[in-house]
């Protein structure tokens, strides 16, 4: 990982977090919740056909300096790299994304994730799992649920698959599995690849962008259906009529800046 070049002070200034750089779990904690807020996670390039670049520079300046967000491999590629240059000790790992996913069903493994060793503790980090992105950090243990600022989760094993689940409303739903297998740069590569360019990949045919509110809420823009989740798990949809009402959504709710007549397509809710 390239260190010497993440500029820790933009990122900071970028998610509004104003605590200690100690590599500690409050640290991480604040990080991550910070960075969940205020960096949505979006495939808006896929849709207008532009190259996801994963090198540091290219994340940075899309992410950071230029205020847009990401998917998984930009947004946790990006915390990666700022835990890694704050003194912690990380590792990029694999996962099967298995939101609203049956179990027979087989997803890719075109997740990263991020593993946080901390005095002799697991922590598992992902901000870039859309509407379901970690607020906070949660350990690898197998003791029952573990409260976030949004929903609870936990991790659950079965045979060698381990599964993050979150708890909505009365029912725990499958958010990844993952073996603990790393992630290097050539499979962040190759699955990068996939999700933005092969054909079947759902990120190539849906508008899709989330964000964690500061209180609890979720906010989620799915084609044209702008949802609005409360803490208590109560959705307020609407949906949105054309494109020139969608880029205000994603201007005022998700601090998206687009240029005016950029089109998407995708506007079926």
């Amino acid at each position: 990982m390239s260190v010497d070049t993440v500029d820790l002070d933009a990122y900071f200034a970028r998610i509004a977090y104003n605590g200690s750089r100690a590599p500690t779990l409050s640290t991480l904690n604040g990080i991550v919740a910070a960075h969940a807020q205020r960096i949505p996670f979006e495939n808006l390039d896929v849709l207008l056909g532009r190259p996801i670049a994963l090198d540091l520079p290219s994340i940075q300046n899309k992410l950071v300096r230029a205020g847009r967000g990401g998917y998984c491999f930009e947004q946790n590629g990006l915390l990666l790299n700022a835990l890694d240059a704050m003194g912690f000790k990380v590792t990029p790992l694999s996962a099967r994304v298995r939101i609203q996913r049956p179990r027979d069903y087989l997803p890719p493994r075109t997740h990263l994730f991020v593993r946080v060793d901390l005095d002799d503790v697991v922590w598992l980090a992902d901000v870039g799992v859309g509407g379901l992105s970690l607020t906070a950090p949660i350990r690898l243990d197998f003791d029952g649920a573990q409260a976030t600022p949004h929903e609870p989760r936990r991790i659950v094993r079965e045979g060698g698959r381990w599964f993050h689940q979150a708890q909505l409303g009365s029912e725990w739903a499958d958010v990844c599995e993952f073996t603990m297998e790393e992630m290097p740069p050539i499979d962040r590569e190759l699955a990068n690849w996939f999700t933005s360019a092969h054909p079947q990949s759902h990120f190539r045919g849906r508008l899709m962008v989330a964000r964690a509110g500061a209180s609890g809420e979720r906010l989620t823009l799915l084609n044209a259906a702008f949802t609005i989740r409360a803490a208590n798990g109560t959705p307020q949809t609407r949906t949105l009529a054309s494109e020139e009402e969608r880029l205000a959504v994603l201007a005022e709710h998700f601090g998206l800046q687009l240029p005016e007549g950029t089109r998407f397509g995708c506007l079926e809710a």
